[in-house]
C-alpha cells in the first residue's frame, strides 16, 4: 500500500513539474529544442517557483531538502511528457541540466556544517583558483581481457575510479578488464576554489575556501577574481591518507548554477526607502559640506584634502571609445605630509567606505603582491599559476597604499601601468596576461628627510620618481607649522574625542549616573558623520549605478580656459607649466563633482570647485617662487627648468674657455655666468652637482675640466 502511495506521489510530482514547466519555460524548451546540444541547460528561477501557489511553495521546499530527487523529478517530467520533441528524446532528455538560481538564504563559507551535507546551498565568495577544464569519466564500459566480451555501462562518481573486480558474465573468469574509451561517456569538468568575500571577515580572521566541482556547460565561465555566488549541492568525499580510510570527510560543492556578479560598487543593495534617502539628500543645499565631513570625522581640519577624497570616492566616468581605446574615471591622489597629520587614518576610512578597498603599506608591499604572483598550483595538477594582488583585488573599487617612499624601486614601478592604462600585464614562469585593475590609487608619503624643509624645493623632497608622480591627478603637501589657533583647535577635538571614548569604555563597565545613551550621543556630535557610513555607501553606489553627467558648454569653456591660462605663462624661456594629463585630471573631478549631487550635467559651479583644488595642489607643489610661474618641470622630472639651463650654461662655458687640454679656470667660468645673469650661490651650487654626477672634474684647486 506505502509503496503504492508513494509511486503516485512520485508521478504526481512529475505531473507538477510538467504543469509548472509548460507554464513557465514553454519559451526556453523550445530552444533547447532547435539548439541542443549547443544549448542544453534549463535555468529555473527559485522565485518564479515559490510564487506559483501552493504546489510550487512544496516544490521549492523539496528542492532544498532533497535536490537530487527534485532534479531526477524534473528528468522524468520531461521524458514522460515529451517536452523535447525530437527523434532521440530519451538521450536528449537525460543530458540536458537542470539549474536553479536566485536562491533565498545564501550560507557563509565558513558557515557550513555537517547538516547542510546532500542539501542545495547557496554561497558567495570570490575565486581563488580554476583549474583547466579536462573530460572526465561518468560511465564506463568495460571489456573482458580473455573473451573480449563488454560489459553495461558502469556508473563513475566523482574522485575515484570504479573498477569492476568481478568474473566476466560469458567466459566466468574472475580477471581484470580495460576500459573501453570510445564506448564510455564523458563529461567536461574543472575544480574552482572560492574564498569568502573581505567584507564579511572579523579582524585577524583569515578567509575559508570551498571547493567546488564544475561540470558540463558551466566549465570555463568564470576566472580568478570574479565575485560569484555558486548554487549547488554539498557533498562530502572520505579522506584516504596512505591507504588507510579516515573517519574524517572533505567537502566539496557539487555545482548545479554560477551566477557571476558583475556589480562591484552594485553589490550594495538599494532598496525603495533607501532610493527616497538619498535623493532627498541629493536635494540638501550643504550637501558638499555634509560629504566632506563624512570622511573622517575624528580628524580636525584638512578641509580641501577631504573634498578632495570624496571626489575621489564618487569618481569620473570610465569610457571606452570605438577604436577599442579606454579612458579611466579612476581619480589618483597623493598626500605628502610631515609626520602625525593623520594620513594613515584617513586612508583606512576611505577603505572602509569602499566596498571594494583594499589597504596596503610600503614597507610590507612587493610589486608581486601589489600585481600577481605565479604560485606553483597544489589544488589543480602542479602547474604554474597566477594569484592576484592587492591591485588586482581592488578592480572597481580603491586601493590605498601607505608609506610610498618605504617602497623598494622596483616595487615601485609596478605601479606604472596599473595608474594609467589600468591592468597589469605579466610575463612570468610560461604565463602572459594582463589582467585588469580599474582601481583609484590613493597614496601617502613621508618627504624625503622625514619632515619638510621650508628652504629647499619641494620636489626634491618627495622621495618618487617623476614619472610616477605625473600619474597623481592632485597631489597634496601637508606641512605641520605651528599656529597657536589652529593647534588650541586641534587639541581640543583629540582630546574630545579621547574623552568621550573613556566616557564610553568607564559606562560600559562601572556605569555612571545620569549618563545615558542620549547623553553619549550629544557628547559624540563632533566627532560624528553627517551621514552614516551606510547610507553614504549607498549613496555613493546609487551615483555610479544612475549618474552619468554630460559636460555643458559653459563649462566646458570655464575649463579650457583655466588651462589656457596657465599655458600662457610659458614663453621661450620659462617652463611649460601645464600638460594634458592635468587637463585630463580636471574632467576627471568635474564629472565626480556632478555625480555627487546626482546632476545630469557638469555646470560652471563644477568647474569652479575642481579648479580650486586643482589649483591650490599646484601652487603647493609646482610654484617656482624665483619666477613666480607654475613649473611643471620641477613636478614631472624633478628638476626646475631654470636650473636645467644653468647647468647647460655651465657647460657651454667650460667648453668655451677651455684650453687645447679641456682646462677652465673656475673663477673666469664664474665671472662669464654672472655676466648672463646668474646669481653666484646658485652657480657655485650647480659646479658641485656636476662634480657629484661624475660630468665634470676639479683636478687640482681652482681649475675645472669636463669628464
Amino acid at each position: 500500500m506505502d509503496d503504492d502511495t508513494g509511486g503516485a506521489q512520485i508521478t504526481d510530482r512529475a505531473a507538477d513539474w510538467q504543469k509548472f514547466l509548460k507554464k513557465h519555460y514553454r519559451k526556453e524548451f523550445g530552444e533547447i529544442t532547435r539548439e541542443y546540444p549547443h544549448k542544453r541547460s534549463l535555468t529555473i528561477d527559485y522565485r518564479t517557483l515559490e510564487k506559483w501557489g501552493k504546489k510550487g511553495l512544496e516544490l521549492a521546499d523539496e528542492l532544498l531538502k532533497t535536490p537530487g530527487k527534485v532534479i531526477g523529478d524534473v528528468k522524468d517530467a520531461i521524458k514522460q511528457y515529451n517536452l523535447i520533441f525530437t527523434k532521440d528524446d530519451e538521450e536528449k532528455a537525460e543530458r540536458v541540466n537542470i539549474r536553479f538560481i536566485n536562491l533565498p538564504k545564501k550560507v557563509a563559507v565558513r558557515d557550513i556544517r555537517s547538516h547542510h551535507m546532500n542539501t542545495f546551498i547557496s554561497a558567495e565568495g570570490i575565486i581563488r583558483k580554476t583549474t583547466e577544464v579536462r573530460p572526465r569519466l561518468t560511465s564506463a564500459v568495460f571489456r573482458c581481457l580473455q573473451c573480449g566480451k563488454t560489459t553495461a555501462p558502469y556508473k563513475q562518481y566523482y574522485g575515484r575510479f570504479q573498477d569492476p573486480y568481478r568474473p566476466c558474465t560469458q567466459c566466468e573468469r574472475q580477471t581484470k578488464m580495460e576500459l573501453v574509451p570510445n564506448l564510455s561517456t564523458f563529461v567536461d569538468s574543472e575544480k574552482i576554489r572560492i574564498q569568502e568575500t573581505p567584507e564579511g571577515l572579523r579582524g585577524g580572521e583569515q578567509p575559508q575556501t570551498l571547493d567546488v566541482d564544475v561540470t558540463d556547460d558551466l566549465t570555463g565561465m568564470v576566472a580568478p577574481g570574479d565575485r560569484v555566488i555558486l548554487n549547488g549541492i554539498l557533498r562530502s568525499i572520505q579522506r584516504v591518507s596512505q591507504g588507510t580510510k579516515s573517519t574524517l570527510f572533505d567537502i566539496y560543492l557539487e555545482c548545479n548554477s554560477i551566477e557571476v556578479s558583475e556589480k562591484e560598487f552594485e553589490e550594495v543593495e538599494i532598496d525603495e526607502a533607501d532610493e527616497e534617502v538619498i535623493l532627498e539628500l541629493a536635494r540638501d543645499p550643504d550637501l558638499y559640506y555634509k560629504i566632506s565631513h563624512s570622511i573622517a570625522p575624528t580628524i580636525f581640519g584638512n578641509e580641501e584634502v577631504k573634498e578632495a577624497i570624496s571626489l575621489i570616492l564618487f569618481g569620473g566616468i570610465a569610457k571606452e571609445m570605438p577604436d577599442g581605446s579606454h579612458l579611466r574615471g579612476d581619480i589618483h591622489m597623493l598626500l605628502v605630509g610631515d609626520p602625525g597629520i593623520a594620513k594613515s587614518q584617513m586612508l583606512r576610512y576611505v577603505v572602509k567606505l569602499s566596498p571594494r578597498g583594499i589597504y596596503t603599506s610600503g614597507k610590507s608591499s612587493t610589486s608581486a603582491g601589489l600585481t600577481a604572483t605565479a604560485v606553483k598550483d597544489e589544488f589543480g595538477d602542479g602547474r604554474w599559476t597566477l594569484e592576484a594582488g592587492a591591485l588586482v583585488l581592488a578592480d572597481m573599487g580603491i586601493a590605498a597604499i601607505d608609506e610610498m617612499d618605504k617602497m623598494a624601486k622596483e616595487d615601485r614601478s609596478a605601479l606604472h601601468e596599473a595608474m594609467e592604462q589600468q591592468t597589469i600585464s605579466v610575463a612570468k614562469a610560461g604565463i602572459t596576461a594582463t589582467l585588469r585593475s580599474r582601481c583609484a590609487l590613493l597614496g601617502a608619503a613621508n618627504p624625503k628627510m622625514g619632515r619638510f624643509d621650508e628652504f629647499a624645493p619641494i620636489a626634491d623632497q618627495i622621495n618618487m620618481p617623476p614619472s610616477l608622480l605625473s600619474r597623481f591627478d592632485l597631489i597634496f603637501i601637508l606641512t605641520d607649522k605651528p599656529n597657536p589657533q589652529l593647534d588650541r583647535a586641534i587639541a581640543d577635538h583629540i582630546l574630545k574625542s579621547h574623552g568621550v571614548g573613556e566616557l564610553i569604555e568607564h559606562h560600559r563597565k562601572t556605569p555612571i549616573e545620569g549618563v545615558d545613551d542620549e547623553y553619549i550621543k550629544k557628547e559624540l556630535e563632533p566627532v560624528t558623520p553627517d551621514i552614516d557610513p551606510a547610507t553614504f555607501r549607498k549613496y555613493i553606489a546609487y551615483s555610479k549605478r544612475n549618474c552619468f553627467p554630460l559636460l555643458k558648454p559653459e563649462a566646458k569653456e570655464k575649463l579650457i580656459e583655466y588651462y589656457l591660462n596657465l599655458r600662457s605663462l610659458a614663453d621661450a624661456n620659462k617652463p611649460v607649466p601645464v600638460t594634458a594629463r592635468q587637463l585630463e585630471a580636471l574632467i576627471r573631478l568635474a564629472e565626480a563633482s556632478a555625480r555627487v549631487r546626482l546632476s545630469p550635467e557638469i555646470d560652471v559651479s563644477d568647474s569652479e570647485r575642481v579648479i580650486r583644488i586643482v589649483d591650490t595642489c599646484l601652487r603647493q607643489v609646482a610654484y617656482d617662487a624665483q619666477t613666480g610661474t607654475f613649473d611643471i618641470d620641477k613636478l614631472v622630472t624633478g628638476i626646475p627648468k631654470q636650473r636645467k639651463d644653468l647647468l647647460r650654461s655651465i657647460k657651454e662655458v667650460i667648453r668655451s674657455t677651455a684650453d687645447e687640454t679641456g682646462i677652465a679656470q673656475r673663477d673666469q667660468v664664474k665671472e662669464t655666468l654672472l655676466a648672463q645673469g646668474y646669481n653666484q650661490d646658485d652657480i657655485e651650487r650647480r659646479i658641485e652637482d656636476l662634480k657629484r654626477g661624475g660630468e665634470a672634474l676639479e683636478p687640482r684647486k681652482g681649475v675645472l675640466r669636463l669628464l
